[in-house]
């Protein structure tokens, strides 16, 4: 086994290096062989489709080339913070104007440069680089794509005639395209700026006393915070990092199995032949899913709340002296009640999900294995743990790690029940706060987007992590043609 997976890293690797390889071989043929028109369009854009005659495609691609390197010598700003080889230079966060003075002539403080959109600017003129040098690329293969046509005695392809391939042979083309550039605004790059802010001084609170909006780089100063203490924040993160970790992972390892084998297990019931009323028990659980989840939470807070219709009928029977903190929204309530309180109601709102899919799921396992085991004299218990479980892991494994990825991010489920209580003095991760409630606190009320965004790190870390793993253990990635 060892050996077999030995072989397979190395046919990775070779398999790498090819590419690497073969690079630099087109790369080289493209400039060797191709026509003057290929060569020249190593510096100007679209020189080989215009010698080709291919006019529209030679112009798009020489406008292209004009407009980006524009951008990167002239460097328009946009709130004083400029685009180009200047944003690439203002990365370093040093050549800054400094603010905080007092304006005579408005009456106002001057707020100076602002680090967040140089970094951000500056983020976006490296994109746009590398958007350059990939449409150089392309159109270098477009122009030796017409020397080849041009060698075998064709006519190299029109406008006209890219753009039918482009909708028709091509057609993922032109669909990836704009999901690419989308994903690249909305989702890398802020990515991008989230971690690199992680690396930087930027405290919100202390840049508005400050009247600035200036911050630098420190480095992993904020990570080593986590560990020994240090910084405006770190004293919280020294003693509440791993309490918060550890109860992070208790809830989302609780609240994934509770609400998924909840869900089974109602599926089995509300499917059992010769039960009446199937449609009416299915409705009231649908009811639950229809009805939005933060109604649904903040209802539940409302009820089982400090003055809430529980409390208030426990003391009026004199079961109770003082109202009990079932979701510990006050110091001194019991954190452990809390807990489970939180766990139980996210039953309520987690399991009709998970019993919906699985309806789906247990319609389709074949009778004739039942029969079967029926015929082999299996009991009913023993049918469920051999037959309908495995099947129902095996098909809803994706959704079980997604569930579990989904509960430690669970925002919902925590801030509007608990709020993160109950509260510790001083400290403003709570006895029910995750990571990402407390990476709200954090960032929304004290304004440290550097001690958040380095919380967000360890977040992303222990989640993509736990998902590779545990997915690339599961039948349903190494037994795939098992149920099929």
């Amino acid at each position: 086994m060892g050996k077999e997976k030995k072989l397979s890293h190395d046919a990775k690797s070779t398999t790498f290096l090819e590419d690497v390889r073969n690079a630099f071989s087109t790369f080289k043929k493209r400039l060797v062989d191709g026509s003057i028109g290929t060569k020249l369009s190593h510096l100007i854009f679209g020189v080989g489709n215009l010698l080709h005659g291919q006019i529209i495609k030679g112009l798009l691609f020489l406008s292209l080339q004009a407009g980006i390197l524009a951008i990167m010598i002239l460097c328009p700003t946009i709130n004083d913070t400029p685009y180009g080889w200047k944003a690439l230079a203002n990365l370093s966060l040093k050549n800054v104007t400094v603010g905080g003075e007092f304006d005579p002539l408005t009456g106002e403080m001057t707020i100076g440069s602002d680090c967040k959109l140089m970094i951000l600017f500056g983020f976006v003129t490296i994109a746009l680089i590398v958007i350059y040098f990939l449409i150089w690329n392309l159109n270098i293969n477009s122009s030796y794509k017409a020397d080849l046509a041009k060698r075998a005695g064709k006519k190299p392809t029109t406008f006209r005639e890219d753009l039918r391939e482009l909708f028709d042979g091509k057609f993922y083309v032109l669909m990836l395209t704009p999901t690419c550039i989308a994903a690249t605004i909305f989702t890398i790059l802020p990515t991008i700026f989230m971690i690199s802010i992680a690396f930087t001084t930027y405290n919100q609170q202390d840049m508005n006393e400050l009247h600035t909006n200036l911050f630098g780089w420190n480095g992993f100063q904020n990570f080593v915070s986590v560990f020994t203490g240090e910084g405006s924040l770190g004293m919280e993160i020294n003693n509440r990092f791993l309490p918060v970790l550890g109860w992070t992972f208790i809830w989302a390892i609780l609240a994934t199995l509770t609400c998924y084998f909840g869900g089974i297990i109602l599926a089995l019931l509300i499917n059992k032949k010769g039960l009446k009323g199937k449609k009416i028990f299915r409705t009231i659980f649908i009811l639950t899913i229809a009805v939005p989840q933060f109604i649904s939470l903040l209802a539940v807070r409302n009820i089982l709340g400090e003055y809430g219709p529980i409390n208030t009928l426990l003391l009026n029977w004199g079961w109770i002296t003082e109202p009990i903190g079932f979701l510990g929204l006050k110091p001194g309530d019991s954190e452990l009640l809390a807990k489970v309180m939180v766990i139980v109601i996210n039953m309520w709102v987690g399991i009709p999900y998970t019993m919906l899919m699985t309806s789906g799921i247990l319609m389709n396992i074949p009778t004739d294995l039942y029969e079967a085991a029926r015929v082999d004299g299996a009991s009913t218990t023993k049918m469920f743990f051999k037959i309908t479980l495995p099947y129902v892991v095996f098909v809803t494994t994706p959704y079980l790690i997604s569930s579990f990825v989904g509960n430690i991010n669970s925002f919902n489920s925590i801030y509007l029940l608990t709020g993160g209580g109950p509260t510790y003095t001083g400290y403003q991760a709570g006895g029910t706060d995750l990571l990402v409630t407390w990476l709200y606190k954090v960032t929304i009320d004290q304004g440290s987007y550097n001690t958040g965004a380095v919380i967000g790190i360890f977040t992303f870390i222990i989640t993509a992590t736990i998902t590779l793993i545990t997915y690339r253990r599961s039948k349903a990635y190494n037994e795939e043609d098992t149920f099929q």
